[in-house]
C-alpha cells in the first residue's frame, strides 16, 4: 500500500484539478483468487474528463482507476442502487482530500439518511418486482430454468430490501450479510438453490413467499411514489409523473409500480374521458 500512496501522492498531489483519491484494495469483486493484487483508485476531479475507468500496472500491481466529478459521484450515490460506489467510499484508504470533500461523504453515508434509505427501498423493490413478475409467467407457461433465474434474482431484492429495512448499507456478498440480519430470507435462499424437491416446487415455494412477505412491504418500500401522489390533490398521469426528477432519476418502472399500487389498493385509478379523433378516449390518472 506505501507504494500505491506514494504513486497517489506524486500524480496527483500537484494537480489543482484532484478533489480526492481513495484506494480500495482487495475488495470484491475487485480481487480474485490466484489473480495478481488489484486496487481501486477512486478519483473525485473538477476535470471535464470525468466518468473515465482506465486499467494499468504500476510496479506489478495492476490498478483499475475511476475518475468522477462531485456531480457524477453524487447522482451515482444518492440515486439509489450503486452499492460498490457506497462499499468503496465507506471502506476505501483515503489518501488524498482536499476540503475534506470525500471525508464529508464518507459521514453522510455512515449516517445512512433517511432519504437514501427509501430512494434504495423503492429501487429494490422495482427491481424484485420485475423479475418477480417475469419469473411467475415464465413458472405458468412451464420455463423451469428461466423462473428458477428471475426468482433468484426476486429473492437477492428481497435479501436487500432486508438489509435497508434493518438500517444496513447492501453489500456486495449480500447472501453472507442476509445470513446474520435476516435468517429467514437466507433459508429461502438456501430451499430454493439445495432443496431435494423438484426445481418447479423449489420455485413455487419461493413465489408463495415472495407473494405473501414482500407484497406486504409495498407501500413502505413505494413511500417516494406515493409522497408524489399525495403532493397534489389532483391525480396524476402516467406522463407527469415520468417529468417528476425525483422519480426519473431511479430509472422505475412506473408503469407496472402504480398497476401494482392500485391492485393492492394503494391508490386509486381514475378514469377521464377526452376526446379523439375517431372516438372517446378514456385517460387513465392515479391518485391515493
Amino acid at each position: 500500500m506505501e507504494t500505491i500512496r506514494n504513486y497517489v501522492q506524486d500524480r496527483f498531489g500537484t494537480n489543482p484539478d484532484t478533489i480526492s483519491v481513495s484506494v480500495v484494495s482487495d475488495s470484491p469483486p475487485l480481487h480474485a483468487a490466484g489473480e495478481h493484487p488489484e486496487v481501486l483508485l477512486l478519483v473525485i476531479t473538477e476535470s471535464e474528463q470525468t466518468g473515465i475507468t482506465t486499467h494499468y500496472i504500476k510496479d506489478g500491481i495492476r490498478i483499475q482507476e475511476r475518475c468522477h466529478n462531485p456531480g457524477m459521484l453524487e447522482r451515482l450515490i444518492w440515486h439509489g442502487g450503486n452499492y460498490n460506489m457506497i462499499h468503496w467510499i465507506l471502506q476505501g484508504e483515503i489518501v488524498m482530500d482536499r476540503n475534506m470533500y470525500l471525508e464529508g461523504m464518507r459521514s453522510r453515508l455512515s449516517e445512512y439518511p433517511e432519504e437514501l434509505r427509501r430512494k434504495e427501498l423503492i429501487v429494490e423493490f422495482d427491481r424484485f418486482l420485475k423479475s418477480f413478475v417475469q419469473s411467475k409467467q415464465y413458472l405458468q407457461d412451464g420455463h423451469m430454468l428461466d423462473a428458477y433465474s428471475n426468482i433468484l434474482d426476486a429473492l437477492r431484492h428481497w435479501a436487500r430490501i432486508a438489509i435497508i429495512e434493518e438500517g444496513y448499507h447492501p453489500e456486495v456478498l449480500v447472501w453472507a450479510q442476509v445470513r446474520k440480519i435476516n435468517p429467514g430470507v437466507y433459508k429461502l435462499y438456501e430451499e430454493l438453490t439445495c432443496n431435494h424437491e423438484s426445481l418447479q416446487k423449489r420455485i413455487q415455494l419461493v413465489v408463495l413467499a415472495c407473494d405473501f412477505s414482500v407484497m406486504s412491504k409495498m407501500e413502505l418500500c413505494c413511500s417516494v411514489l406515493l409522497d408524489v401522489l399525495r403532493s397534489r390533490e389532483e391525480a396524476w398521469s402516467l406522463q407527469e409523473l415520468m417529468q417528476i426528477q425525483e422519480l426519473t432519476d431511479l430509472e422505475l418502472d412506473l408503469s407496472l409500480l402504480l398497476n401494482k399500487l392500485v391492485r393492492k389498493s394503494l391508490i386509486k385509478e381514475v378514469v377521464e374521458t377526452e376526446d379523439g379523433r375517431q372516438s372517446l378516449l378514456l385517460r387513465l390518472k392515479y391518485t391515493v
